[in-house]
């Protein structure tokens, strides 16, 4: 069942949760994103991450685009609890288009679908992180969101 729906250059782009018989497509996405941050992960780590997304017990949660139907993003989030309100925050820690998905609205409308899932948990709050150099990206994400201003620190 798709959340939302836009009418992309080629043919209409759906947004829907993640099902199990989405592995074979989320896999190149997966790739792809870890790909574009230079990032390794194990194959059992990338097997648990796709069998908690797909969980419903588990507080993360991915919505797929899907265009003529073949996956061309994802967004992967989760709900945790913060410090400052009793409602919990939900944290969008991985969004990819595919290539030859792009400058069609993918990315923006799965932000609007991860708003409106936070909105449907109660969520007090939706925040992402980006790299500095992500310059394409921010100028998707400074038209719907707006930057807190913080830097991030971690150890490792």
């Amino acid at each position: 069942m798709s959340i939302l729906s836009i009418v992309g250059k080629a043919a209409a782009i759906d947004v829907r949760d993640l099902a199990v018989q989405d592995r074979a497509g989320w896999d190149p996405l997966w790739r792809g994103y870890l790909e574009f941050y230079g990032a390794v992960v194990a194959d059992d780590v990338s097997d648990l991450t796709f069998r908690r997304l797909i969980d419903p017990a588990e507080e993360m949660f991915c919505i797929v685009a899907e265009q003529e139907g073949q996956l061309v993003g994802i967004v992967q989030c989760l709900l945790h609890r913060s410090t400052w309100t009793t409602a919990p925050y939900c944290y969008l820690q991985d969004l990819f288009v595919s290539p030859d998905a792009r400058d069609q609205g993918v990315g923006r409308l799965l932000i609007e679908a991860v708003y409106a899932r936070a909105d449907e948990l109660g969520a007090a709050r939706v925040y992402w992180l980006t790299h500095e150099t992500n310059a394409t990206a921010r100028v998707l994400y400074d038209t719907v969101a707006v930057r807190s201003g913080f830097i991030q620190y971690r150890r490792g």
